[in-house]
């Protein structure tokens, strides 16, 4: 036994020990893991590569719709990134890449899944929308300089464009079962502000009406100037096919879309769903068989 002892602790190399593992150990470890100070020790491993800066030897930019930023060795110039694009918190190029001109990098924790770490994105740091000389209304300033690469000497002003309402997502084409919901949504864009109605096509009375089975929402939204209106209808029957329109106006005009509703009962619902599937996948028994197969 003594003699075992000794052979291993001749194995081991001047100054080592056996190792100890510990799970504990490792998520303090990992707990305390630095990004930045990694990054760090990372550039300077790749200085050398940073260390000869020639301006004249840099590759050219084209296209840049946000405007020019350093590059991760601060020598020569690249496109910086556009609204909605992930990018490098500070003003460190690192991985991602800075954001343009007029853009902040921020991390909206609203919209990560719980657990989930939301990846940092430009937002442009003037959210006023603008009227531009085109007529046509721009969320905010960032999409105006985005727009002037495609329209050479646009300009613009502070709040929207005077405008008859615009349908940004009309209603959808609905098939469903007898005793099922139904919902069509309708957005619509104006300033100033629309008012939505729904109506049935044959029928003069404004929905719901007195109808109790229908319902009507509405509210702001998704974006500024944006109005989004539902219209439900709960157990459906087959007296409420047809067609709907979403009917959106303002002092300056009018606009409508409409959508067909089909209510199946259960049997040629079924049969609706297989033809649509054969559509689908384009299948033909016809054309496809050829009489080979066993």
């Amino acid at each position: 036994m003594l003699l075992l002892i000794v052979l291993l602790t001749l194995s081991l190399r001047p100054f080592e020990s056996f190792p100890s593992y510990s799970y504990d150990d490792m998520e303090d470890d990992l707990a305390g893991f630095d990004y930045y100070h990694a990054t760090e020790e990372l550039d300077s491993r790749n200085a050398s590569a940073c260390e000869r800066c020639v301006p004249e030897l840099c590759p050219p930019t084209q296209g840049c719709r946000a405007g020019l930023v350093r590059d991760s060795c601060g020598c020569c110039f690249e496109c910086g990134n556009l609204e909605g694009q992930p990018c490098d918190p500070g003003d460190r190029n690192v991985y991602y890449g800075l954001c343009g001109e007029g853009l902040e990098c921020k991390t909206d924790s609203s919209q990560a899944a719980e657990g989930e770490t939301q990846e940092p994105q430009c937002v442009c740091a003037s959210q006023e929308p603008q009227c531009g000389s085109d007529n046509q209304t721009y969320m905010n300033l960032c999409k105006v300089r985005e727009a002037v690469f495609s329209k050479p000497g646009l300009n613009s002003s502070v709040g929207p464009c005077r405008t008859v309402p615009v349908i940004k997502v009309p209603p959808r084409n609905l098939v469903n079962v007898t005793g099922s919901s139904a919902v069509f949504l309708c957005e619509v864009f104006a300033f100033p502000m629309a008012l939505v109605e729904w109506r049935k096509e044959g029928k003069e009375v404004v929905l719901p009406g007195d109808d109790p089975h229908i319902s009507v929402q509405s509210r702001g939204g998704p974006q500024k100037y944006e109005l989004s209106s539902w219209l439900q209808i709960e157990d459906a029957t087959r007296a409420d096919s047809g067609t709907y329109r979403c009917i959106a106006r303002n002092g300056l005009g009018n606009v409508s879309a409409t959508a067909v509703l089909g209510i199946l009962p259960p049997d040629e619902m079924s049969a609706y769903l297989e033809e649509s599937m054969k559509e689908m996948m384009g299948y033909d028994p016809i054309r496809d068989y050829d009489g080979d197969y066993y």
